[in-house]
């Protein structure tokens, strides 16, 4: 009776039983992650000098280089809500709100239907709807700047919030169409068919069907529109005055020609990001989920 024995030849410095080339792949994941996090620091660092530059009082505030020791106040808090005697920012946080949410909800609501024509349902020569689609967000806003200030001044929707829900809502539609329509080639059309056996009408399908399933996809695109819409200040410094100024065209009213006050433009700026940092963070699952759909198989 013979017995066959393997034997196992290992190189120089490795153990018995693991590949040569394992050592190699530790190291690299290793040192990924070790650059992973130094980017990650490095793009935080300029938030976390923004938001301790915000607890000091100006004076310590403008001093070259700052110091990291100063005492902590917040003046700069109570300056932005108007404790001081300024105005208040209130009116502002809420025209923003209004625009970026009611924008954000008429572009899903057009963005849906479209993405489905072009995946689930795709029409002739899509791709090319797709280009033109994504075609308009190479013109620059500047351009036609004018043309929209004089149909708004025409019409009488100067300084008018409903004005800035349109224009967002136009100008985040094509992005969100592109996006949608890649994450709605993802859901099966055979569950689509059994729904349509069933008796179900488009309106249910879109709804019941592919929305729950297409969940992820559209919690990022309806992020991204709204964050575009809350960061917008051309249209919202040009199209508004009083009555619809957003928070954006507030922070600026911060930089005088008296001076920059560093510590008071730091903290509003703070408050102001707070709201699309908040919604990052809530739904930063959903968003990992639907800018990754489709990405492995």
């Amino acid at each position: 009776m013979s017995t066959d024995v393997t034997r196992v030849r290992t190189q120089p410095g490795t153990q018995p039983g693991t590949q040569p080339g394992s050592r190699f792949r530790v190291r690299g994941s290793a040192g990924l992650g070790l650059a992973a996090w130094l980017a990650g620091i490095l793009f935080f660092l300029p938030v976390a000098w923004m938001t301790l530059t915000s607890f000091h009082s100006e004076s310590d505030a403008a001093t070259n280089p700052p110091s990291l020791a100063a005492s902590l106040t917040l003046d700069g808090y109570r300056d932005f809500f108007g404790s001081g005697g300024g105005a208040s920012p209130w009116p502002s946080l809420i025209n923003s709100t209004v625009a970026s949410v009611a924008s954000t909800l008429l572009v899903l609501l057009l963005a849906l239907p479209a993405a489905y024509a072009l995946s689930i349902r795709p029409v002739k020569k899509w791709t090319d709807v797709l280009f033109f689609f994504l075609s308009t967000k190479m013109l620059p806003i500047v351009a036609g700047l004018l043309p929209i200030y004089l149909f708004a001044k025409n019409t009488e929707m100067l300084d008018n919030i409903w004005l800035l829900v349109i224009l967002y809502t136009s100008m985040n539609l094509p992005i969100a169409v592109w996006m949608m329509q890649s994450f709605l080639s993802e859901v099966p059309v055979a569950i689509i068919e059994a729904a349509q056996i069933d008796g179900a009408r488009l309106p249910t399908i879109l709804a019941r069907v592919v929305a729950p399933i297409a969940l992820p996809g559209i919690a990022a695109t309806s992020l991204i529109c709204f964050i575009f819409s809350w960061n917008e200040l051309l249209f919202a410094r040009v199209l508004t005055g009083v009555v619809a100024q957003t928070a954006p065209v507030f922070l600026t009213g911060f930089i005088t020609s008296q001076g920059l006050f560093l510590a008071k433009v730091c903290a509003a700026s703070l408050v102001i990001s707070l709201p699309v940092l908040a919604a990052g963070f809530a739904a930063q699952d959903k968003l990992v989920q639907g800018l990754s759909l489709g990405a492995v198989k």
